[in-house]
């Protein structure tokens, strides 16, 4: 069993090439979870919502001075291809958000020294998917994991849902910013002047946090459920961005980006959604619901099967299931208290390292390995996880990346997987030694069969090549 290599790539984001040896794999992730830090330097150091939001009103608003200047600048080869809109677009302020974001993303998880609450980050960015398929969502995709996630990950889960799903992302994502009650004080004043019957509401938001986020699907929910909980959540908008009436009633010192409640978008009166009455005013109605929802029973399985397969399989053991399912039920979704439950669990400790790497943990794992920088200017780290199948923030979905072995092993992702790691090998040269490298990032993973295929290389660049692309490192 090597628990070594398991410690540092089913739990981590691989070895670093001046990690330690690790003593104690169980006790070296527990002390992660004390020693993380939600806003590292790399991620400290960008902008927030409210410059995100002001790039975004810049390109709206200057569309057409922007179509003047790209017509006298020169375009690359990439950008020759490009649809005119999407031209203008890689040349904006937003594009910019969303590289930096992406650089400072893999420069974090790349120099981390508490690898595991990173890999803890991202299995929630993906339950809280967003996807930047939008022009709003371009810059504010990378914003949602660092102003959301990151800082909830180490508190309850109740704390973490709320903040995953108030994040203007989310609301722009999901159309909850255009969402208002059908018989709020809005909705009846346009119908006295249109004579719509129906209008304003939008169920995405409230569906995807029972299907996905907590319930989970086939739970016992119904579709007056959702409707029910639409409403509870009408009235959340995002200031500047949305589209409506909304805009016309934001508070006079709302910031373009803040996430704003407005009475006038809000559905009144009480709302039954499980069987439960919630007759809360307000913006207390819709989080009355979430708190509930984030200490359901359903919930608990839910997550405690998620977090199963992440670190065992597609097909996760049934009694880790049940032992972080009790747990989370025990404590109330206190999130540190189920990873230090399986941490603890012997499942995700039995057996070799089976489970594909997904893209995102192939290359960070590639370049934790290596002391010299592997992948060149930040304006290329978008461009290598597209390639690779997995672009940063775009799973295109609110379900996220399958986190299932056959959605990365197959022979076309695994023929880019050996490119890069030749392409690569090749800007390194013979400035590391594989020989040296392989026994430090296997650990107790390091079989014969690598040794000798690394020795009889027939060059360094090769050797370099070969360990990336083995079987023992393609899997965690």
């Amino acid at each position: 069993m090597s628990t070594q290599y398991l410690a540092a790539n089913r739990f981590g984001l691989g070895r670093r090439w001046d990690d330690p040896a690790i003593g104690d794999p169980r006790a070296w992730l527990t002390r992660q979870l004390g020693a993380f830090d939600p806003a590292p330097a790399a991620i400290a150091a960008l902008p927030g919502r409210a410059a995100i939001a002001a790039a975004y009103l810049g390109y709206r608003e200057d569309r057409q001075a922007m179509r003047r200047e790209a017509a006298d600048m020169p375009m690359s080869e990439e950008e020759k291809g490009m649809d005119p809109e999407l031209r203008r677009l890689s040349r904006s302020e937003i594009r910019r958000h969303y590289v930096d974001a992406a650089s400072a993303r893999l420069a974090n998880a790349v120099a981390t020294p508490t690898p595991f609450p990173e890999r803890l980050t991202q299995f929630w960015a993906n339950h809280f998917a967003v996807s930047a398929d939008k022009i709003t969502m371009i810059g504010f995709a990378g914003n949602h994991e660092f102003e959301a996630i990151r800082p909830n990950i180490m508190g309850k889960f109740a704390d973490l849902l709320i903040a995953a799903m108030r994040h203007p992302a989310m609301l722009l994502y999901l159309d909850q910013a255009q969402s208002f009650g059908p018989d709020s004080p809005v909705a009846q004043r346009v119908r006295r002047r249109q004579k719509q019957a129906k209008l304003g509401l939008n169920e995405n938001l409230a569906r995807e946090i029972l299907e996905l986020h907590t319930l989970g699907v086939r739970t016992g929910y119904t579709q007056a459920d959702v409707t029910a909980f639409a409403k509870a959540l009408t009235g959340l908008t995002v200031a500047g961005l949305g589209k409506g009436a909304g805009q016309r009633l934001m508070p006079a010192d709302a910031r373009p980006g803040d996430t704003v409640f407005i009475a006038q978008l809000h559905e009144p009166g009480a709302q039954t959604i499980l069987g439960k009455r919630y007759d809360q005013p307000g913006a207390r109605q819709g989080e009355a619901v979430l708190r509930d929802l984030a200490v359901h029973p359903a919930t608990a399985a839910h997550i405690a099967t998620k977090l199963a397969r992440h670190f065992t399989g597609d097909t996760p053991p049934p009694a880790l299931v049940e032992r972080l399912t009790a747990d989370f039920r025990q404590t109330g979704g206190d999130l540190p208290s189920l990873y230090r439950a399986l941490i603890a669990s012997p499942e995700p400790w039995a057996g070799a390292p089976t489970m594909f790497k997904s893209p995102w943990d192939w290359a960070v794992s590639t370049m934790r390995a290596l002391k010299l920088p592997a992948i060149g200017e930040k304006q290329n780290v978008p461009a290598i996880f597209t390639q690779l199948g997995q672009p940063l923030w775009r799973p295109g979905s609110p379900a996220g990346y399958d986190d299932l072995v056959a959605t990365w092993a197959g022979s076309a992702a695994l023929m880019q997987r050996v490119e890069i790691a030749s392409r690569i090998a090749g800007r390194i040269g013979d400035r590391v030694d594989a020989r040296k490298l392989a026994p430090l990032i296997l650990a107790d993973a390091m079989t014969p069969d690598i040794e000798q295929a690394i020795a009889r290389a027939d060059s360094p660049g090769q050797a370099l090549a070969m360990l990336f692309a083995s079987p023992v490192f393609l899997r965690r």
